[in-house]
């Protein structure tokens, strides 16, 4: 049995496969990464929304059954551990479970960051 996976080209072709609560979480999440990170450039890459500055990686997002995963790289983590310490992760990502309130400001602190530290290294 063969099953296919769907292939995703936007990001609101991706928002659009989940419930409306998940979209909104979503969707405001993309406002959160846009506005801390204006010059971004949205994209697909492992089928899951991407933000990219200068060409380069700077977030991605992912909506589960019971949780939207966050993956800002492992130095995203690191710099922010203690205010991430109450969810789970891993070494570049965190979870963000969906029936708790979203940290959009903490979301924010982090891209900023990531824009900070893509730009360094641009140098």
């Amino acid at each position: 049995m063969t099953t296919t996976k769907k292939q995703f080209r936007t990001i609101d072709e991706y928002i659009k496969t989940f419930p409306n609560d998940v979209q909104s979480i979503l969707e405001k999440m993309r406002q959160t990464i846009k506005k801390a990170a204006p010059e971004v450039v949205e994209e697909i890459s492992y089928q899951m929304p991407t933000f990219k500055l200068n060409g380069k990686n700077l977030v991605h997002f992912a909506a589960y059954k019971n949780h939207i995963g966050f993956y800002p790289t492992p130095s995203g983590i690191e710099a922010f551990k203690k205010e991430l310490s109450p969810y789970k992760g891993a070494k570049g990502s965190v979870q963000f479970p969906i029936k708790e309130p979203i940290p959009y400001d903490l979301m924010k602190k982090i891209v900023i960051f990531r824009v900070k530290e893509n730009l360094e290294k641009e140098r």
